[in-house]
């Protein structure tokens, strides 16, 4: 049996929470033994333990834009080494075969390589734009010390692959799953109806995101407002929260919403775990991240739940999406244009292109593929 550490960068539940979540879960445990170690408490901690995972709180730095000054370096550098031999310190009585970091936010992986003296496997969530340095620095610190990594689209291995510090040879691209008996066109939504208020008439379309720089949240909005003035029934939702720290992009979302004629058809909600409920209640998926979006978890279940997707037309959800069968992609950072996009899914068959989607999922993005390909990866 092989023991893997698994290292992340919270304790949330958002695309890559639940994909680590999934993983370590399902795994064959007759041949692999995960250990988590996260660096806070949260909801994804509370869900490892409640399956019976191995799991620890150390609390190791993340990668932030809080650290990137000088000050800033040097406390990150002190809790680097200082958190990480306490990890090392924590497992001194287990043989770690296998260290799986999953995001380019840890860096600790690096290290503990060295002194727990085993493979290092980088999993890759991110296409990392700004600010430039970062994305070479982390993309040379991949080709330099991973043994292997793992992207999770095919946009994400040409991203790599362009900083000309990672090998072609040394990554796999293996896209996420989603539990299609979880998230599936019957799941029971109803009593959304009475929470939120809405009419059973109603035409729902909706995202759930991090509220963030780049999730596009304000885009969303930018292109409701036209829709909201054409169809007298539609309502428009957005669920999700920000980082600590970073609260008041939630209080300049409220603040537009209030602004707008049509806020009491607009529906603002932080971050909720029912998500099965709320895609399969949803009409019509939206994803306007403004940056390449590698490959969003979120759209994976929105297509398991039967729910056609919109997007920008950048990053993985082009690999997803098939537009014109499964959803429709906009011109990026275009709120016209996806505004455009969504009244062409409105009114079009957008219940077929969503049974579409479904299919799609459970051909291409199954749960099973999913740990059958990291298993493989794991005999290295």
């Amino acid at each position: 049996m092989k023991n893997i550490l698994y290292l992340h960068a919270g304790a949330e539940m958002y695309g890559a929470d639940k994909i680590l979540l999934e993983l370590v879960t399902g795994l064959d445990k007759s041949k692999f033994h995960p250990i988590v170690v996260l660096p806070n408490d949260g909801i994804l901690k509370d869900k490892l333990i409640e399956n019976g995972i191995e799991t620890y709180v150390v609390h190791y730095p993340i990668l932030r834009r809080k650290y990137f000054n000088l000050k800033g370096i040097i406390n990150y550098g002190l809790s680097y080494f200082g958190k990480s031999n306490e990890i090392v310190k924590l497992l001194k009585n287990k043989k770690i075969d296998i260290i799986h970091a999953n995001t380019t936010a840890v860096l600790e992986g690096i290290y503990l390589k060295k002194k727990l003296k085993c493979k290092l496997i980088w999993h890759v969530h991110e296409i990392i734009l700004k600010p430039a340095i970062i994305n070479k620095t982390i993309s040379y610190l991949i080709g330099r010390y991973a043994d292997k990594c793992v992207a999770v689209s095919k946009a994400v291995k040409k991203h790599l692959i362009d900083s000309k510090f990672v090998d072609e040879d040394k990554v796999e691209v293996i896209y996420n799953g989603v539990d299609t008996e979880r998230f599936n066109p019957n799941v029971e939504n109803k009593y959304l109806y009475k929470e939120w208020n809405i009419p059973d008439e109603a035409i729902k379309v909706g995202m759930i995101g991090r509220v963030n720089a780049w999730k596009g949240q304000n885009d969303f909005l930018d292109a409701a407002e036209g829709l909201l003035k054409k169809y007298s029934n539609l309502y428009i939702f957005i669920v999700g929260s920000a980082f600590a720290g970073e609260e008041w992009r939630v209080d300049e979302l409220k603040k537009k919403i209030a602004d707008s004629k049509n806020r009491d058809r607009i529906v603002f909600s932080e971050f909720r775990t029912d998500t099965p409920e709320i895609h399969s209640f949803f009409d019509v998926l939206v994803l306007p991240s403004t940056n390449p979006d590698p490959l969003p978890t979120v759209v994976l279940e929105a297509m398991g739940c039967g729910t056609p997707v919109v997007g920008y037309n950048h990053g993985g959800v082009t690999e997803m999406v098939i537009s014109g069968e499964t959803g429709l992609l906009a011109e990026v950072k275009n709120s016209k244009d996806l505004e455009r996009k969504i009244q062409q899914v409105l009114e079009s068959d957008y219940r077929l292109m969503g049974q579409k989607a479904h299919d799609r999922a459970v051909k291409n993005f199954s749960e099973h593929s999913f740990i059958s390909n990291f298993s493989k990866v794991y005999d290295i």
